[in-house]
């Protein structure tokens, strides 16, 4: 089989790797550079491809204007709620395309001309090649393009908000083993015995630790609620290190993947966090999952800017209570390539997505101690219904468009709230400073659709 060249991204990792006083990055660090690394990184490239055409998945937005549309509905309420500020800021925390603020802004500037003369439109973006797509896109509207820096502390009246930006942030993986937290490291083979903490490395020759990663079959994707299940490996420890060969056809210099001691503190306390007790929940060894540690570090930043309004967070995922389900014992770590999901991190690299489902408990109980309120938790479908969605489909049948039309629109209108895919996203509202009168009013993104 041939073995084709390092990609100036692998020898970055390798190095990388190299120089590292254990020789081994954690999972995270890895994460962070196949999608974030500054020129190389899938992210920062040319290679994300959002959409049907040529995509490596899609999104909400890419079903039409009425995801943007019925937020801007809800955007409009807030507005109201907060006594109609002027400036009134909406924040949108990774902007994809641009598609999505392209949606509000045109209906914000056609339904609420008074809203949107008082609006002012931020983006926060990472990847420098869709933050070109989104100043292209939405060159006809008063849009600012900033960092975290460039927004000043307690600064901010509006609502903070994001569309599968957090399943995006790098997580770190980690294994029970013999009833213990371990974290899952990434080395290069001929490293996995180096930097080991503190136990018996004299168990080197057990071939039997060498069971390789399962690779399932790849089938299209709708990101984010696939399960995925690599069946019952059985690894076996080496001392205090686990090595998990992971062969990367791609690169000379292979990956792999051991355990030991976690990288910081912080792993464990997240699970006090979200109320879950590893020593007791009936984890078996080799159940393995991921905590996002950087989304705790995002959602600080993100209630130190806000001085009244909210944050709204739409992602794929679950409560703490099923997200470490001890049955789910794979994780949900995802990778999207070309309209195919499947779960080896390790190849492609640079070149494809990879995600995980997000804890909104863990959301939940750190903006609690950010100082944001939770306002309620619901599923998308629930959300764009209680927001007119439902009015849209009913529409339907007294417009005059053709009938391929007719059915092209019913399709995205249904995927938005299928309860199988988008629909069964989850949607966080939280808020900070407002009074009690404001708090009090329901926002209509919550309540019971009917009700």
């Amino acid at each position: 089989m041939s073995v084709n060249p390092p990609s100036v991204l692998q020898k970055a990792i390798a190095q990388r790797i190299a120089n590292s006083p254990e020789r081994r990055i954690t999972f995270a660090e890895y994460m962070d550079m196949v999608l974030y690394h500054p020129e190389q990184g899938y992210y920062s490239s040319n290679a994300v491809k959002i959409g049907f055409k040529g995509g490596d998945f899609f999104t909400s937005v890419n079903l039409g204007a009425d995801f943007g549309d019925l937020l801007a509905e809800q955007f409009a309420q807030m507005w109201d709620i907060l006594g109609q500020p002027v400036p009134f800021y909406l924040v949108e925390m990774g902007a994809g395309q641009g598609l999505l603020a392209l949606h509000i802004l045109k209906y914000i500037q056609a339904q609420y001309p008074q809203l949107f003369a008082a609006l002012q439109y931020l983006i926060v973006e990472k990847s420098p090649g869709l933050k070109q797509e989104q100043q292209q896109r939405l060159q006809e509207f008063p849009v600012r393009w900033c960092n975290w820096e460039e927004i000043e502390s307690n600064s901010i009246i509006g609502c903070f908000f994001s569309n599968e930006l957090v399943d995006a942030f790098p997580v770190h993986q980690f294994m029970i083993e013999a009833g213990e937290l371990r974290e899952i490291y990434v080395t290069l083979r001929g490293d996995e015995g180096v930097g080991g903490d503190g136990g018996d490395e004299g168990d080197e020759g057990d071939e039997g630790a060498e069971e390789q990663r399962s690779n399932p079959p790849l089938t299209p994707p709708r990101r984010g609620k696939e399960q995925r299940s690599r069946g019952a490996e059985e690894q076996r420890s080496r001392g205090r290190n686990t090595y998990f060969p992971v062969p990367s056809p791609q690169s000379p210099d292979e990956l792999t993947e051991i355990t030991a001691a976690p990288s910081t503190p912080k792993l464990a306390e997240y699970f006090d966090l979200v109320g879950i007790n590893l020593a007791q929940g009936g984890y078996e060894d080799g159940y393995r999952s991921e905590i996002n540690l950087a989304a705790l570090d995002w959602l600080s930043i993100v209630a130190d800017r806000l001085q009244r309004g909210y944050v709204i967070t739409i992602d794929y995922g679950y409560p703490a209570s099923r997200y470490y389900n001890p049955r789910r014992s794979q994780g949900t770590l995802q990778c999207y390539y070309q309209h195919r999901h499947h779960d080896n991190p390790y190849i492609n690299i640079g070149q494809q997505d990879i995600t995980a489902h997000v804890d909104f408990t863990a959301l939940e109980k750190w903006g609690d101690r950010c100082g944001l309120a939770k306002l309620g938790f619901t599923q998308q479908a629930l959300f764009l219904m209680a927001l007119g969605l439902g009015l849209r489909i009913a529409a339907l049948s007294h417009q005059q468009i053709s009938v391929p039309e007719l059915l092209n629109r019913r399709q995205a209108l249904h995927q938005l709230i299928d309860p199988t895919g988008l629909g069964g996203f989850g949607v966080l509202i939280q808020s900070k400073g407002l009074t009690k009168q404001q708090a009090s009013q329901p926002l209509k993104g919550l309540t019971v659709p009917g009700g």
